[in-house]
């Protein structure tokens, strides 16, 4: 078996709208397509012994032991695949179920598609589910621990941490969206204008003041101790010679930390001896310069956590620790320990396993203990000094048995600090009694402080703590979301897109989009090139100055990665024709609806769905629809306009010549076509059904029929406003269009067109595309031959992985299906030809260059206009 290609899908896709984290990996199964899993001796005993957990499996016999039934039965080893790469991703505690094998069109290459939490986990599963099968077909030995322990390190290094994760997961639950900014912790809410950034639990809120001043012990002590708020007595000091002195003016016992330490780094408590405080304190200058010894005060480790000023959860920490029973070594109680399922590695579970380092080995050394030690039964040995969860440590939940005068001090404290997250450390003996009372002190005030202890504590209840976060961020009332237009089709996603845009942000808003040629925002252009696809519409609503998004969405896109959004408020369908078939398992036009309807599943429920009446594989898109549907037609008496119109719903018609919405039996003429330039006097078709369509999206997003109308009356078709599109440039003895039509209706359109256009001649420049079919590129050739006196073919480029000559073979055979003597001129030199046809073009000759077939055809054919206008 091959892998051929492995994708990662983030967003809707055609496999899933709401699942949307997919692996989908391309698999030849070579010689296994004729040997089904009961035709492989000992294959099913073999997979149950080596994943028995698989039993839970349903598959399509709906019970539990359904796939293990299914492997006896016999199945392809592909859905054996897809089954295993889910099963060990649960095993390595991601656990997720979504799974489909399907069959393309060539026999043997096999899309298995299942979900994943981690990306790279995903990848890795998918790479070792192939292995694991090809071992279990040979009956050969497999380190199934290998691949387990492999995905929880790659976890541990791209995952989110538990408190980066739960607050993205609070955000999630309330239909925020977000975006990961780098592979650490730093993650943006909401889109566009309305995004907010935070890192781990660091806001855009949180003061730099305020960090730089809790990152610093010394100063938040000075404040609180000016605050009146009961701390640690204590010195820092950075010089060795100053350490006796030190010692005697606080008193044993002692507590020594670096000044910048976080964590438990470096700390070091209940020291009592010179010796002992010569260690701490070279121990903690290996973290900082400077070092805070303080007086040991005994009692419990309590951490207390305020968000936005108010105290949200409280717990009881304890070190990590082993209990003796007189039998087993401290060694073998601590592998123990690690056995309980709630600890895991890094931070997969609840709690993390213990770790031996210098800080256990040093404290089992002051009892004069090794790991060999049997301690007495009862006895707890205390493994680390400071309670940390990532240490091995444990939480007790206690926040509902808090004094209110404690609750007020840590308030007070988070104030005082000024920060609007924070972590307050205290030791007393409990939290039940004023620390006042009690004799209890604050250790330290922390920026940044993890949740784990408090999300899933070790007892008591857990508390969503990450709310309180999203509640301090999205206050009610603020909007996380932009609006969303998405544009697809196969031909006019461009021009109504830019037109959409126009339309927005001629009624004020910053709009951003993207377009086959460049990322926009505000009409300047920040990125050139093909740019509708995931990547691109991030990058727009990333932007915090975009207060609207029209996206266009193509096909390549949607294939590749998925959308780039979760969700639109309106979907566009232009089109649906044929092109780019016989590409990535697209073969037909039902293939390509199946891929544009993913822009319709993602619309909202209460959002729009506009779609082309004229064209029936975007009326069957509406059949399964969860939005409102809108339709667009240039024919009034359209059946589907009619129904449509008779229930009460809302179209946008081509009537008399006007643009005109209908809604029920009501009209509402918004322009006529002769004054909108788009149209060329209302003689283009094609372009009078992209303003229908953006003429509709603008309507039923709300704005008025007049401020349409401005809009659609000043958006002149130029290279400017619509690059590549109809563009037409006037030379003093004859005119050259420019037209990017790369497809068979593309090219009628432009006939459609030209069959109005008076002229002494008409030239054509065409050339074909490598990746369409050999139909496509012979049929584009045909209507060429037809609309066209004189044909050049520059086949410089585009031929994605095909002959030069082959392409060129294709062009001609189809233009001499028409017209055998048909005058053709081959220059596949860009500048050349352009310069020949310019150079030969006949007074009051049309010149026309379709595809994109000379490079920066629109910049060429500028500096010979602008050549001519200086001569």
């Amino acid at each position: 078996m091959k892998i051929s290609n492995i994708q990662v899908l983030r967003g809707p896709n055609i496999w899933s709208i709401s699942r949307k984290k997919l692996i989908q990996m391309r698999l030849d199964l070579e010689d296994m397509e004729q040997r089904p899993t009961n035709t492989i001796e000992g294959f099913s005993e073999r997979i149950e012994k080596l994943l028995p957990s698989m039993f839970t499996h349903r598959c399509s016999k709906g019970v539990e032991g359904g796939f293990f039934t299914r492997v006896k039965e016999g199945t392809w080893m592909g859905h054996v695949i897809e089954h295993i790469a889910l099963e060990i991703q649960t095993i390595a505690g991601m656990e997720t179920g979504f799974g489909r094998t399907r069959q393309t069109k060539t026999e043997g290459i096999y899309n298995v598609v299942f979900s994943y939490l981690e990306e790279k986990v995903g990848v890795y599963a998918a790479e070792a589910a192939v292995r694991i099968a090809e071992a279990l077909i040979e009956n050969q030995e497999y380190d199934l621990e290998h691949d387990i322990r492999r995905m929880k390190e790659i976890r541990e290094l791209e995952a989110l941490g538990p408190s980066t994760g739960s607050i993205v997961q609070e955000a999630v639950s309330r239909n925020i969206p977000w975006i990961r900014l780098n592979k650490s912790s730093l993650v943006q809410l909401g889109y566009g204008k309305n995004q907010v950034r935070f890192r781990a639990t660091m806001t855009e809120k949180t003061s730099s003041i305020a960090v730089d001043i809790a990152s610093n012990k010394e100063e938040t002590k000075r404040l609180l101790t000016e605050a009146a708020i009961p701390v640690a007595s204590g010195v820092t000091i950075s010089n060795p010679d100053d350490l006796e002195a030190s010692v005697n003016k606080v008193g044993f016992p002692l507590v020594f930390k670096p000044l910048d330490g976080n964590h438990g780094k470096g700390a070091t408590i209940n020291v009592k001896t010179m010796e002992a405080a010569k260690a701490a304190f070279e121990y903690a200058k290996t973290y900082s310069r400077r070092v805070i010894i303080e007086k040991f005060i005994t009692g419990y480790d309590f951490r207390v956590l305020v968000i936005d000023h108010k105290v949200v959860a409280a717990a009881q920490r304890d070190p990590a620790h082993v209990m003796g029973n007189g039998i087993h070594t401290i060694q073998e109680l601590i592998d123990k320990e690690n056995e309980d399922p709630r600890r895991g590695y890094g931070h997969e579970n609840v709690l993390t396993e213990i770790s031996v380092d210098r800080d256990t080995l040093d404290l089992l050394a002051k009892k004069e203990y090794t790991l060999e030690t049997i301690p007495e039964k009862g006895e707890i040995v205390y493994l680390k000094s400071t309670a940390n969860l990532s240490t091995g440590g444990t939480s007790i939940d206690v926040t509902d048995i808090v004094h209110p005068q404690n609750i007020f001090i840590c308030e007070r404290i988070s104030r005082v600090i000024g920060l609007d997250i924070c972590g307050i450390d205290i030791m007393a003996q409990n939290l039940t009694q004023p620390l006042t009372e009690n004799g209890g002190v604050v250790l330290e005030v922390n920026a940044a402080p993890g949740f784990r202890m408090h999300l899933a504590p070790s007892e008591g209840l857990p508390r969503n703590v990450a709310a309180s976060v999203v509640d301090m961020l999205y206050p009610q009332g603020r909007l996380s979301q932009i609006p969303i237009i998405a544009v697809t089709g196969t031909n006019g996603k461009t021009t109504t897109t830019r037109l959409i845009a126009h339309i927005i942000r001629s009624n004020g808003k910053r709009v951003g989009f993207t377009t086959s040629d460049g990322v926009y925002v505000h009409n300047t252009m920040l990125m050139k090139g093909d740019t509708t696809g995931p990547v691109s519409a991030e990058f727009i609503l990333k932007d915090p100055t975009v207060e609207f998004a029209v996206l266009e969405t193509a096909r390549g896109g949607i294939l590749r990665a998925g959308l780039g959004f979760n969700a639109c408020d309106i979907g566009v369908v232009t089109n649906i024709q044929e092109d780019h078939l016989g590409i990535s398992d697209i073969h037909n036009l039902d293939d390509l609806t199946r891929v544009k309807a993913v822009v319709i599943g993602a619309v909202r429920r209460k959002g729009w769905a506009v779609l082309n009446a004229d064209n029936g594989y975007c009326v069957k898109i509406a059949r399964d629809a969860r939005c409102n549907v809108a339709y667009f037609s240039m024919d009034e008496n359209n059946p589907v306009i009619k129904d449509h119109c008779k229930k009460g719903g809302i179209a946008a018609i081509y009537e008399n010549g006007f643009i005109t919405i209908k809604t029920g039996d009501w009209k509402l003429r918004v322009d006529k076509a002769t004054h909108i330039p788009l149209t060329f006097g209302g003689s283009v078709n094609f372009m009078i059904q992209n303003v229908l369509a953006a003429t509709l999206a603008a309507y039923l997003w709300g704005y008025k029929p007049e401020d349409i109308r401005l809009s659609l009356e000043t958006f002149i078709p130029s290279a400017a406003h619509t690059p590549g599109r109809m563009n037409v440039f006037r030379f003093k003895d004859f005119k050259v269009l420019v037209d990017f039509a790369h497809n068979p209706d593309g090219f009628n359109g432009v006939k459609a067109y030209l069959a109005s256009v008076e002229s002494t001649e008409h030239v054509g420049i065409i050339s074909g595309t490598g990746d369409r079919r050999d139909e496509d590129i012979r049929e584009t050739a045909r209507i060429s031959a037809q609309m066209f006196d004189k044909i050049y073919i520059c086949q410089e480029k585009y031929l994605r992985g095909r002959d030069q000559q082959e392409l060129i073979d294709l062009l001609v055979s189809g233009i001499k299906e028409v017209d055998p003597n048909k005058e053709i001129i081959i220059n596949n030199k860009s500048t050349a030809c352009l310069q020949d046809a310019i150079d030969n073009a006949k007074k009051g000759s049309y010149l026309t260059i379709l595809s994109n077939t000379i490079d920066n055809t629109i910049q060429r054919v500028t500096e010979h206009l602008d050549r001519e206008l200086e001569s």
